[in-house]
């Protein structure tokens, strides 16, 4: 069966015209990220070894759960733990697209906790709430917003909460207009 072509009036969700083409759009605004929203990102992502290793030798972390099995077992791990710099970067990174992508900066990363341990191999997916969202007084043109960002595994476990405050534009197409996002 054929599926019936779009008109070129008519722009997807999550995008929007530009130049004859469609774009998609990235990072809401002010008025998009009302108190209660819930937002579930996507995709997932399952944190690889070389990743791992790779975080460690960035941060110069030699904490032996991270990276020596032997002492892990001997300690009641079966397996090296994840660093939860890389468990918390990965989630929040999930998080930009839609909630910051277009921010002008972060406020505050608070009450940060690591609830479940990660392995490599696991799967991450993240939800953010929004707890709170108004225009600011020092710079009209942005909105503070806070969200809930918590962080899942693959059985639905959560391993990482925390609450994030950032700058949005209060009007986001002014920016997408100067900017080509």
């Amino acid at each position: 069966m054929m599926q019936k072509q779009q008109s070129s009036s008519s722009v997807p969700a999550g995008f929007r015209q530009a130049d004859g083409r469609i774009r998609e759009v990235v990072g809401l605004g002010l008025d998009d990220l009302v108190p209660g929203l819930v937002i579930e990102h996507r995709p997932a992502r399952t944190v690889t070894e070389a990743e791992h290793v790779q975080v460690l030798a960035l941060m110069g972390n030699e904490a032996p759960v991270h990276s020596d099995i032997e002492y892990c077992r001997r300690t009641g791990n079966p397996r090296v733990l994840v660093c939860g710099m890389l468990t918390l970067n990965i989630v929040l990174g999930m998080t930009v697209r839609t909630t910051s992508g277009m921010t002008t900066g972060n406020l505050a990363l608070d009450e940060v906790r690591w609830k479940k341990p990660v392995h490599v191999g696991d799967t991450l997916s993240a939800r953010s709430t929004v707890l709170s969202a108004r225009r600011s007084n020092s710079r009209p043109d942005q909105g503070i917003v806070t969200c809930r960002v918590d962080g899942f595994n693959q059985r639905g476990e959560l391993v990482v909460t925390g609450t994030r405050t950032f700058f949005v534009p209060a009007d986001p197409n002014v920016v997408r207009d100067a900017t080509g996002y």
